[in-house]
């Protein structure tokens, strides 16, 4: 069936959603647009859906919401897991609405419902599928796209983000639903007055808190630390704010991205990331005098640092607070003679190896995992099945996720927020900021910087540009970039590693990975993003003098982006 045959058949039926309706005449007539809407379905992977707001089908709108969820009932309903599911959304626009639609959908397919009354943090569905023993869960929310998107998260039994065989055998079930007449759908209302649509009682929050504040690893530190929190207008004010106050942190709040706002009219990309994206939080900070600002992103699973470095801003990146974050929990478990035999650390193939140096310095071992949290979640259950979940001490990704603990089986940006001001506050009673701290450790172990830059595709055409452009760099791959030579490379989807001549396996599932070794212990990866129209490209830079990183990759991106035209 054509992209116009399937736009002919939305356009005769009747739209529930006026708004759908609307754009859908909007659009008559204007073949490139409903070529955008129409030539595909929005797929479904392990990070569940992500896309653009409207109609169609390679749209966000409630049709792809129930076919998903569809989808997602048929596959519980033929597994042996429990058939009850979790449901939470943040602040984004049509978040409550397309929970509300998920709810309706698995309630009428038979599958008991727990859904959140409020807006939530991500890591809290992961907590509630769990302590609710629930076959599943689901997150309304696209994270930290722009505010056009929105998203929808898919979570097994574990607590983890589906596994790609999962997620491949929920996309079997949801292709073979038609969006309008083969959805089996309970109105919302009838769904709470019969009892298979809940509400989450406010005792699992809370519980949720009360794991997050075990994990302090200096339990007896008195804070006087003075923080500027912004949510970004998404879900982690309630929580955040509930931690830093047990704590005894001072919190100022950012009053235009206090409340939850899905437009995020502040901020055209609400990535705690991007510095532009902190200016506001940044400016109250230094009015205030505050020691750092404190950013997470719409669904509070990731979050961003600014630090008063006396008197200078600095953000330190994901990378080096993951670094920070091992140091210091290693550091202060071996004073208290609390760390525990062969304890671990988890990292993406993307993340800073740094982190290995730091392990090896204080005797922890290093499990590399593939980029995606759920591997990393997974790395904590295979511990937990060997009741050896204690050896775990952090997991993290570059891109701002972090975990201290196993309550949950997914980066959590309360239990990181908790864990940066605390490492702040330590530090602080030493008279040190947390990038003078990050100067112990370079000087222990050398500098090293990781950078990561974005490259987008959009539109329909996208993927093929992306897919083509990795092929490209399989079939011809550089042997020199700028003046560095190639000394080596890996391909995660053949899991072979070549270095000076000598091949080795990669002991890890496949994934559409490109890893280059460089002269000057220098190292790029190249890998389409998973949740966005993108090629991300990361740097590895190991410097004698911080003076000539910025140079030395801003050499290396302009002999790269050859490669990505």
């Amino acid at each position: 069936m054509s992209y116009m045959d399937t736009y002919h058949i939305w356009e005769s039926v009747r739209m529930e959603d006026p708004e759908l309706a609307k754009e859908l005449q909007e659009i008559k007539g204007n073949e490139q647009e409903i070529k955008e809407r129409f030539i595909k379905n929005l797929e479904f992977g392990t990070a569940g859906l992500r896309g653009i707001l409207g109609v169609g089908t390679n749209r966000m709108n409630i049709y792809t919401v129930r076919r998903a969820t569809q989808g997602m009932a048929d596959y519980l309903n033929h597994s042996s897991e429990p058939k009850s599911v979790a449901i939470g959304y943040d602040s984004r626009i049509n978040s409550e609405l397309f929970a509300r639609e998920t709810a309706c959908v698995f309630a009428a397919n038979g599958i008991q419902v727990h859904l959140f009354s409020e807006l939530m943090p991500t890591p809290t569905l992961s907590y509630a599928v769990r302590e609710l023993h629930c076959g599943a869960g689901i997150v309304i929310t696209a994270s930290h796209n722009p505010s056009k998107y929105n998203g929808y998260k898919a979570y097994g039994s574990d607590g983890c983000q589906l596994t790609p065989e999962n997620a491949s055998r929920v996309l079997e079930y949801a292709e073979k639903a038609d969006p309008f007449t083969g959805i089996k759908y309970l109105p919302f209302e009838e769904g709470l007055a019969q009892g298979s649509i809940q509400y989450i009682p406010e005792a699992l929050v809370q519980g949720f808190l009360d794991r997050v504040y075990e994990l302090r690893v200096n339990k007896d530190l008195k804070s006087d630390l003075h923080v500027v929190y912004t949510p970004l207008n998404g879900s982690g004010n309630r929580c955040v704010r509930s931690i830093l106050d047990r704590m005894g942190v001072e919190v100022t709040v950012v009053p235009e991205q206090e409340q939850p706002d899905g437009n995020f009219p502040t901020c055209t990309y609400p990535n705690p990331e991007e510095k532009a994206t902190l200016e506001l939080g940044i400016a109250l900070c230094e009015k205030v005098g505050a020691d750092l600002v404190l950013a997470t992103d719409p669904d509070a699973d990731r979050v961003g640092v600014a630090v008063n470095h006396h008197g200078k801003f600095i953000l330190p990146s994901g990378n080096e607070i993951g670094v920070l974050m091992l140091d210091y929990i290693a550091r202060s478990r071996k004073e208290q003679g609390t760390l525990p035999k062969n304890p671990v650390v988890v990292r993406s193939v993307v993340s800073t190896p740094l982190t290995d140096e730091v392990a090896s310095y204080y005797g922890i071992e290093t499990i590399h995992v593939l980029t995606g949290f759920k591997y990393i979640g997974e790395q904590i259950s295979l511990l937990s099945e060997r009741n050896e979940a204690d050896r775990f001490l952090l997991g993290f990704e570059e891109s701002y996720g972090y975990l201290t603990g196993d309550h949950v089986r997914d980066k959590d940006a309360v239990n990181g927020s908790m864990m940066i001001c605390e490492m702040a506050s330590y530090y602080k009673s030493q008279g040190k900021t947390l990038i003078d701290a990050l100067d112990d450790i370079f000087e222990r172990h050398g500098i090293y910087s990781s950078k990561v830059k974005g490259y987008t595709y959009e539109g329909t055409d996208g993927m093929e540009k992306m897919a083509s452009i990795m092929s490209s760099l399989r079939n011809d791959p550089p042997t020199k970039l700028d003046s560095f030579s190639v000394i080596g490379s890996a391909d995660y989807l053949t899991l072979k590693r070549t270095i000076n001549g000598t091949e080795e396996t990669i002991d890890l599932p496949k994934s559409n990975i490109l890893e280059y070794y460089l002269e000057r212990n220098l190292k790029v990866i190249i890998r389409p993003s998973g949740t966005e129209p993108k090629i991300k490209v990361y740097l590895t830079i190991v410097a004698s003098n911080k003076e000539e990183i910025e140079p030395l990759a801003q050499r290396l991106y302009d002999a790269i982006e050859q490669y990505l035209k």
